[in-house]
């Protein structure tokens, strides 16, 4: 809390030492300062974005870490593109947060871009921001696969959930979870290494399957897998409002095809459009560069007026 006090004394010191600036040029009609006004100008704006974004983050694990997975949809290599794309936006936008990201799964193809991908995004406030992208993202361009140049549309689902730090309340019974071993593999499959240590975790009452294979020992990513899946059965339990695990019940699935948060449009226009928020940007290079904290914004302010 003393640290959202000083970023705002900071920023309402910023906002008056600008207004004495401008008193200054309107009463001396001196100008030439205008630029560096400008500038000024941009940064506040900037900054207070930053700032109002910030205090949206309200929810008991939005200060964690997050574990983001992009799963492509059907369409063979157009949508095994897309997925690939999606994970360099995330890739952008972590590093213009200066955030740390560590890849825990990767599931490549030989012809190109990825079947499945889990990151582990490390940084203050990561899971409260992107817990808004959650859902199926699709894309619709003109096919760099396609000899014809037709125009094609593609889906990518987006997981996330919070990396759990200290006890949980959650217990796992190891008869409700069954567990795989199997060689991790790189890009191109190329091996790893040459033992059994990835790990493949299915949690039978719903269905969830969580791995990880960034470790060379099979116990650690064991561990990692199932810290994931007491992740994703509390964000589960969060948006069913359920008390206890044993009530989740079913199966569990990605977010269904069809059911699209954002559109990425390349042609036969450019713009990106959120489904939730009606929130809309021209430039769909700029999105894919990693800016996409507009989004976040309009979604976060949405889940709180609603």
């Amino acid at each position: 809390m003393s640290g959202e006090i000083k970023t705002y004394d900071d920023l309402l010191a910023k906002i008056e030492d600008l207004e004495v600036l401008i008193e200054l040029v309107l009463e001396e009609e001196d100008y030439k300062n205008d630029s560096e006004i400008s500038k000024e100008m941009e940064e506040i704006v900037k900054e207070s974005e930053d700032f109002k974004l910030k205090a949206l983050l309200r929810g008991e694990f939005d200060k964690n870490n997050a574990i983001l997975s992009i799963h492509s949809g059907a369409g063979g290599l157009e949508a095994q593109d897309w997925a690939e794309m999606l994970l360099r936006m995330y890739r952008r936008w972590a590093d213009n947060k200066e955030y740390n990201v560590e890849t825990l799964d990767l599931i490549s193809d030989t012809e190109g871009g990825i079947k499945a991908v889990t990151l582990l995004i490390k940084g203050h406030n990561a899971y409260g921001y992107l817990k808004c992208e959650k859902g199926v993202h699709r894309l619709v361009r003109i096919s760099p696969f396609d000899s014809a140049g037709k125009r094609h549309t593609s889906f990518a689902s987006v997981d996330i959930f919070p990396e759990l730090t200290g006890e949980t309340d959650i217990e796992i019974s190891e008869k409700d979870i069954k567990v795989d071993t199997f060689r991790a593999s790189g890009a191109g499959g190329q091996h790893v290494n040459t033992t059994d240590s990835a790990i493949r975790i299915t949690h039978l009452p719903t269905g969830i399957v969580v791995q990880c294979q960034s470790e060379r020992s099979q116990h650690t990513n064991r561990e990692t897998a199932m810290n994931m899946l007491k992740s994703k059965l509390i964000s589960l339990k969060e948006e069913e409002n359920k008390e206890k695990i044993e009530d989740l019940q079913g199966n569990y699935s990605q977010i269904g095809w069809g059911s699209q948060i954002r559109s990425y449009v390349f042609h036969p226009y450019s713009m990106v459009k959120d489904h939730r928020t009606n929130a809309e940007i021209g430039d769909v290079d700029k999105v894919m560069d990693g800016s996409i904290d507009y989004f976040i914004n309009e979604c976060l302010k949405d889940k709180v007026t609603t």
